[in-house]
């Protein structure tokens, strides 16, 4: 496997040259939590091209968690051995304590979140620790790639989908030049292996309002509480973009920013404002 790691360490806007280290680190981090069946995967498929891992995850799961981060309280870790560290935290934390504290010093050649038990399609990813362990990833300058494999509750998971295409997805990646601020975010569709129509590189969609909606429920003293639940409405889905391609049983690659400008309106909202 060739390697084009391209990144910035300092934030600059300056792409360096291409290192191809023969054996890249490899920060992995999810939400799920470190023992979930996704990331003993991915750590599995990882080791088959460089044994220069670190596992750093939560120690129990924190979907949902989207990008926050533990400022109120102090953040605990638990070293199982030299590279595997469960934390008391948020995957953003995970990232952080990674990349800072638990490498030796040096950073990752490239930071991989998930394999993530469930979908992070379109919008998801303002919700997803799984998406913003990758963003904080782009924002240290440190190429990241979020994968997640699409299941539905109460159904099988297609883990050997994952294992089948998560390292040509990943090998691709890695020869990639990567530039300031980007991240990818991968999904792999709810189907066996062999039912896979293919990978196409492919937009973010939006669905229509509503995915998640608080439902109210009385417990055995009379008193209220509620579970948020997902429920994804239909729609959204359009030619090139991520929903479509999990419609269409093949595996999504979605290139996306830290600069979530809208440029088309700039000058219609400078007009609004002109004195």
């Amino acid at each position: 496997m060739s390697h084009n790691l391209s990144h910035s360490s300092n934030g600059s806007n300056h792409e360096r040259p291409a290192q191809r280290p023969a054996k890249p680190r490899v920060l992995i981090v999810n939400d799920d939590g470190i023992d979930a069946p996704g990331i003993v995967l991915l750590e599995e498929l990882v080791r088959t091209f460089t044994d220069q891992v670190w596992v750093v995850a939560p120690d129990e799961e924190r979907s949902g968690a989207g990008h926050s981060l533990s400022l109120s309280y102090p953040i605990r870790v638990r070293e199982r051995d030299d590279r595997h560290f469960a934390i008391k935290g948020t995957p953003t934390d995970c990232t952080l304590l990674g990349v800072y504290e638990l490498m030796g010093g040096e950073k990752p050649d490239v930071l991989l979140s998930g394999i993530n038990r469930g979908p992070n399609l379109a919008e998801d990813i303002t919700y997803s620790g799984t998406a913003s362990a990758a963003i904080e990833g782009a924002m240290l300058g440190i190429p990241s790639i979020a994968l997640s494999q699409i299941m539905t509750y109460q159904s099988e998971v297609h883990w050997d989908t994952a294992r089948r295409y998560a390292p040509r997805v990943i090998e691709r990646l890695l020869t990639m030049k990567w530039r300031p601020g980007l991240f990818v975010n991968v999904n792999f569709p709810n189907c066996p292996p062999d039912a896979v129509t293919g990978i196409r590189v492919t937009s973010q969609g939006l669905r229509p309002p509503g995915s998640f909606r608080p439902v109210r429920r009385v417990d055995e003293r009379h008193v209220p509480y509620y579970w948020i639940k997902a429920a994804f409405p239909d729609g959204g889905e359009a030619e090139g973009n991520d929903l479509r391609a999990a419609l269409d049983h093949a595996v999504s690659v979605t290139p996306l920013h830290l600069d979530m400008t809208l440029p088309g309106i700039l000058p219609e909202m400078r007009e609004l404002f002109h004195e």
